[in-house]
This record gives structure tokens, sequence and C-alpha cells, in this order.
């Protein structure tokens, strides 16, 4: 069961299987020939090629249409997807688990929630059909292999405990998690977690077993530890295939994610915004004893290497009760996670030689700011305050023993560092102004002002988030590079991500791969919609994590901190009613409430208030929190009864409602829904794949894909659908029910 499947082996059994069904319809037809001979009354037509089967026995032209289809170039990603889905006839779900193998591997991926939920949830054929695909990739990618029992985990919690416990999911999640799994064994694949100094060598499998038997063994970390893995290492002819025992390969990542959401899971008991996020830098100080490691941003696109967490612009997020925070990741790009070798670890003391400071304490960590002066800033919390994670300090951590011990013994023994923090401490946890700023420093940021730039947001207590936000990334990412050991390497790059706990993530993720789905049609039918679809992690059934949407704040810190209407913000923002930056937001505005106002009506999004509505710095709005969608509501209050939310500020700024802007916003509506009605299809197979076996309360009721389908008004005429956006755009516009709820979110939420 553990063995690999070789594509070019894949792409032979699809040949046996089209085969098959030649010779079955070769048969089929001499059959039909000898029929007619004795007198025999000919075949019913052939049902059309897309319609689902009824029958086992198919007729051989519904075959033959298939078979026409699966060798034409239209089958593609989404096709295949579909047929594994809905077919019942005989051979064509083990073709098309084979045929997984000639498609990119990016394009599969998009699907990776849909194959595993009808892997957990569906038959054994459908299962059988697409386990040898699973199996080839998770041996090939941790990546892949993490993601895939990620998700086969938080599929599996709809299930009884029970049926749980013996399914099919959770038999592959183990196996994954057990490390079992790994490339084709050949000379270079042995060399994942080899120092690169050592080419040659090749620990044979007894040496491997004996480095990492047993829970003592004390050699722990050979994921990210060159000089343990070549322990015991005989040296061996390249040729000889060796099949490494490593069951590290996943563990430093597994580690790092279990770190970041135990921090979140510790920050949800602490009282106030402001403790939070103190115990947020203190614990991520800590997390950078163990950095650079084999770890990577499960939501970045290139391959990195985590080298530093700069703690102190961590900041949590809002939420009424959960404690989702943001952190910032210096990340050294590489060309292979697996195989790059670890980048070495540089202390805080030495950013640049230039900037070396022997004699600092040792309980302090020195920052430089962007003239190159140096501050201190009291290490935040210790290793006897903050609790360990998994009391295992090296999970995932570098070769840097000897200078943890150092760091370790020099903490204050004070029974409670935390308390220590005075907001200053933290360099002034929002303004981020180091203590000391050079004359170099204060010159620039004077000829800064003098320019026009964007409003910066004051300190808030209640919303520390808001002033991290409005900084323009580029600012933030050349303050963060001046400041960091790494930054004068040429791979650096700064990343970010949100970390959440106890919320389930999966109804996120199906929102973003409809809104994904949905960019990918405007674009084929170049309809000028503008939606931003950022990126979902589901770790585990209320774990995960989010790509941050860059450069964008909420439209109730916008409207809290310039007590400005939205309109006189755009002004402040981007110039007079006439100027080109005023015309050009003016324009992302529009296409992306177009844009956004479909994709609300489409999923029936619900809980449009200003904290989940983000504003960038080019005028595009962005909508964020899809948490209830489809069929459900938040405390199914019945508010929110318009089809989107349209409100006068919003016409405001599409110069009102005799403008041209507000014209053509209701001109994209009308484009959008027609070219989304083209590819329905595609739409709603990402939708109702993902309500096999579910209890998410967005398929709550029997109805969910018959309402969505119904949105896509398919029987209208093109005239008829301009009419259907009339109305939509007026009764969102007068919904009294839009009003009630933002007041509604005032009086509760203190939400603007």
């Amino acid at each position: 069961s553990k063995t690999l499947i070789d594509p070019e082996v894949a792409l032979k059994a699809c040949q046996e299987v089209l085969l098959k069904v030649k010779l079955s319809i070769k048969e089929e037809d001499e059959d039909e020939e000898e029929g007619q001979k004795d007198g025999g009354s000919s075949r019913p037509d052939p049902a059309p090629p897309n319609s689902r089967p009824e029958s086992s026995s198919p007729s051989s032209s519904k075959q033959s249409w298939l078979l026409r289809l699966f060798e034409s170039k239209l089958f593609d990603v989404s096709m295949a997807i579909s047929y594994l889905y809905k077919s019942k006839e005989p051979g064509v779900q083990a073709y098309i688990g084979n045929r997984l193998f000639s498609f990119p591997d990016s394009e599969v991926d998009f699907y990776l929630p849909q194959l595993l939920n009808m892997y957990v949830h569906m038959d054994t054929e459908v299962g059988d059909a697409i386990r040898p695909y699973l199996i080839h990739r998770c041996g090939g990618s941790i990546t892949f292999s993490l993601l895939s029992a990620w998700l086969l985990g938080a599929y599996s919690s709809d299930m009884h405990i029970s049926t749980q416990r013996h399914s099919r999911g959770t038999k592959l999640r183990k196996l994954i998690l057990s490390d079992e799994l790994k490339p084709p064994a050949a000379p270079s694949d042995a060399e994942v977690f080899v120092s690169p100094s050592r080419r040659t060598h090749q620990r044979s499998k007894s040496d491997a077993t004996t480095v990492s038997s047993g829970p003592g063994a004390g050699l722990r970390r050979t994921g990210s530890n060159p000089k343990v893995e070549a322990v015991h290492e005989e040296v061996r002819s390249s040729f000889t295939v060796v099949n490494l025992v490593l069951p590290e390969r996943l563990r430093p990542q597994r580690e790092f994610v279990k770190s970041l959401l135990c921090i979140g899971k510790r920050l949800a008991t602490l009282p106030t915004k402001e403790q939070k996020t103190q115990r947020l830098i203190s614990e991520l100080s800590l997390l950078n004893h163990k950095l650079p490691a084999r770890v990577w941003l499960p939501t970045a696109e290139h391959q990195h290497h985590v080298c530093r967490v700069p703690h102190t612009q961590a900041v949590v997020l809002n939420s009424k009760d959960k404690a989702p925070y943001i952190i910032y990741v210096e990340v050294l790009e590489c060309d292979s996670f697996e195989t790059s070798p670890v980048p070495i670890r540089i202390p805080e003391t030495r950013i640049h030689s230039a900037r070396s400071a022997e004699n600092l304490d040792c309980g302090a960590v020195a920052n430089a700011n962007s003239s190159g002066s140096m501050t201190l800033e009291h290490r935040a919390g210790s290793f006897s305050t903050v609790p360990n994670y998994d009391n295992d300090d090296e999970a995932w951590a570098t070769d840097d023993i000897g200078q943890l011990q150092v760091e370790a013994e020099a903490q204050t023994s004070s029974s409670d560092n935390i308390s220590q923090f005075s907001v200053d401490s933290i360099t002034s946890l929002e303004s981020k102004e180091p203590v000391f700023i050079a004359a170099g420093d204060i010159r620039r940021r004077l000829s800064e002002n003098l320019a026009h730039t964007p409003t910066t947001f004051r300190r808030d207590p209640e919303d520390p988030s808001a002033v991290a936000l409005k900084e323009p990334w580029e600012e933030k990412v050349r303050r963060i590079r001046e400041g960091s050991p790494y930054g004068h390497l040429p791979n650096w790059r700064l990343l970010s991500v949100i970390v959440k706990c106890g919320d389930d993530l999966r109804q996120e993720l199906l929102a973003y791969q409809v809104l994904r789905q949905l960019q990918s049609i405007w674009q084929q039918e170049r309809v000028p919609l503008w939606i931003k679809p950022y990126k979902i992690l589901v770790m585990s059934s209320d774990s995960g994590m989010i790509e941050p949407v860059l450069n964008a704040v909420s439209l109730h810190q916008v409207r809290k901190q310039s007590q400005l209407s939205l309109l006189d913000y755009f002004l402040q923002e981007h110039g007079s009613f006439t100027t080109e930056a005023f015309l050009t937001a003016q324009r992302n505005f529009v296409q992306s409430c177009a844009g956004y106002s479909l994709i609300c009506y489409l999923l029936q999004v619900k809980d449009r208030h200003n904290g989940n509505i983000l504003l960038d710095s080019e005028g595009h709005i962005i909508h964020i929190d899809f948490g209830f969608i489809l069929s459900s509501s938040p405390r199914n209050l019945g508010f929110e009864t318009s089809a989107f939310k349209l409100t006068s500020e919003f016409v405001d700024v599409m110069g009102g409602l005799d403008g041209d802007m507000f014209i053509y916003y209701k001109m994209l509506m009308l484009q959008g829904l027609i070219a989304a009605r083209k590819h329905m299809e595609k739409v709603l197979q990402i939708v109702e794949i993902m309500q096999q076996g579910s209890h998410l309360p967005c398929f709550h009721g029997s109805s969910t894909i018959r309402g969505l389908k119904e949105r896509f008004h398919m029987s209208l005429t093109e005239e008829q659908l301009q009419l259907l956006v009339e109305q939509l755009v007026d009764g969102s516009m007068r919904s009294i029910t839009t009003k009630l709820y933002d007041s509604f979110q005032y009086v509760t939420n203190g939400i603007m």
C-alpha cells in the first residue's frame, strides 16, 4: 500500500483503461450489427455527453463521447474533478485517478480540499482512485504532506468519533504523519538533510535506525542539524539506492506551527488587547531563539527558510473574544526548502560588522535603527516564566545550543518578567520609534512629511492593530530590514501571516476557492472586476492561518481614526476630485465594489459591518471574514435582507446616483453576472463536493446548492438580467436592514 506510483505508470494505466473502453465499444458495435442483421430493433438515442449516466451498462455512443472528451484538449482539472465526483461509468474513476498525474501540480493543488473531502466521505471506488496520487505527492513534498494531513484531520472531524477513528481519512493522515512516505530512493533524494559538504556520504539504513532509535537517543534534531545527521555515517557508493529512515522530516515544521497556535490559545485567556500584545511580544522573542530553522510560512509563494520574527512588530487584531494576531516574518529565499542548507544564526548584537556591540549586557537585545545607532530593549519574558512549547526546546531549532544556554542563564530571576513591561519598554508599542533618534533620521522624516503622505493613525489601546496596518508596507519592509541582522543578505524578504485559534476556517477556505474561481472567470471573459482572494490555511477544525491583505485598514478604523465621511477621507488620501490619483482610486473603488457586490449576492455573505470591509491604499474595498455564507447568518437575527451592502457613503464616492461611475458600477455587475453564468458549473462543483459529509453551518438545510444555482438565473435573457441588477442595486441602497445592522454593531461591539 505504500508503493509509489510513477507518472509514466499512471499514464500507461490511463491508456489501458481507454483501450478497454474502446474494445467494449467495438464489441457492442459488432453485437449491434449482428442484431440488425437478425432483424432486431435499433437502440434508443444515447444521452448527451455531459448527462449523468443512470445505468451501470451505458450505451457505446455514450462511452465513445466520454472517450472523445477525455482525449480532447478541453479536458481540464475542473472536468476531471467533476467526473470523479459524479460519474458512475465503470473504469472512469480509475482513469481519472491516474490522469491526475498528467496535470501540473499547482492545478491539482487548487482542488486539494475537494479531493480530500471525497477521499474522506465518498465510496471506496473514489477513494481507491485518488489514493495513489496523494501517496505519490506526499512522498515527494513535505509541504503537500502537511497540507494533506491538516485537511484530512479537519474534514474527518465532522464524523462521529467512533467512525472517525477507523476511517480511511484518519488512516491516511496517520500514514502521512508517521513520515513513512518518502520520495523514490535515489542518491540525490538521500541527501535531503545531509550537510552540503558531505554530498558523497550516505547513511545506511541500519545506521539511520540507530541514530533515531528510541525517545532517549538524545539526537533529536536530524531535520535541521546536519552535524547530528553525520554521526555514524558510513561512506557508500553514490550509486547505491538507500532507503533513509528520517522520522524528523516533517517534525520541524509541525512544531513551528504548533508553537504559533499555542501562543494564540494562551493569548485568549488575557483580558485586554494591550496585555495580549505585550504577552505576544514576549512569547515571540523566545521563539526567535530557535531560528533560523528548516521551517517556512505555508502561505508564501516562494521557497524559503524562516530566519527571524521581529517580535516588537507583532500585534493582536480586533476580535471580540478570540485573539487572532499578525506577525511579520523575516525569511531567506532558497532553491529548495527541503534541501538547501539552513542559514547560520546571526546574533541580534551583530547587526552588520560596523554595528557590533560586544560590551552589551547579555540580558538585553540590541536593536539598530535606520541610522545605525543602538537602542536597548529588555528581553521580553524568559524560559522560566513563559510556558515552553511541548517541552521540546530544540524541536525545530538550529545548532545554536551554546548560545541558547548563555542567553537563558542571563535571564533575570524575577518570578514575573512580563509584569516588568511598561508600554514604553516595548519601543512604545505602536509608534515603533527607538528611544534615540539620529539627526539623519530626523532630516529624512521632515523631508518625507513635506511631500503629500497618507494620513497616519493614532495609537488606540482598544485597537492596537490600526497603526501597524496603516503603515505602508514598503516603509515597514525598509524599517525592519535596516534593523535586522539578516537584512544585508540579498535573498532577505519580509512576509506576514495572521494566526487564528478557536475559529473554524473551513468556510473561509471554501469562500477563497469560489473567489479564486470567479476571479479567473472574470479575467478569462475580460470583465474588469477587481477582488482580492487571500490564502487560507486550515490546520484543524478550529485553527489555521490567513494571508494578510497588505496596505489595508477596515472602514471602522478609517471612520474612527479620521472622523471623516468616506468621500472626505478619499479626498484627503488621494487629492481633489479632478486629480489623476483621485480618479484612479475612484475607479478602483467602483470595480472592487461591483466585484464584491456580486460575491455577496451569489454566496449570500452576511455579517457585513464596517469591521469586515477593508479599504486599501489604492482605493479598493476588500471584504474579509466569510464566516456567514450560503445558508447561515449571524445568530439568525434576520438583519441584512438586502443582496449586498451598498450605503449612501459608497454611492457618494462613486459620484452620486446620476454620475457616470455609478452607471459603470451597474454595468460591471451585469457583465460580471453574465460571465459567471457561462461558467456556473465550475463554481457549483467547488461548493457541492464540500457539502459531502459536512456539518458546516453554511450547508444547513437541503436547499443550499439549489439556492446557489438559482442565483445565477440561467433562464433569464440579458435584458431581464439587466432589470434584475437594477432591482438588486435599488433594494440594497434603500435597505433599512443594512442601517439597522450597522446600528446594532455600533451598540453591541462599538463598530462604527
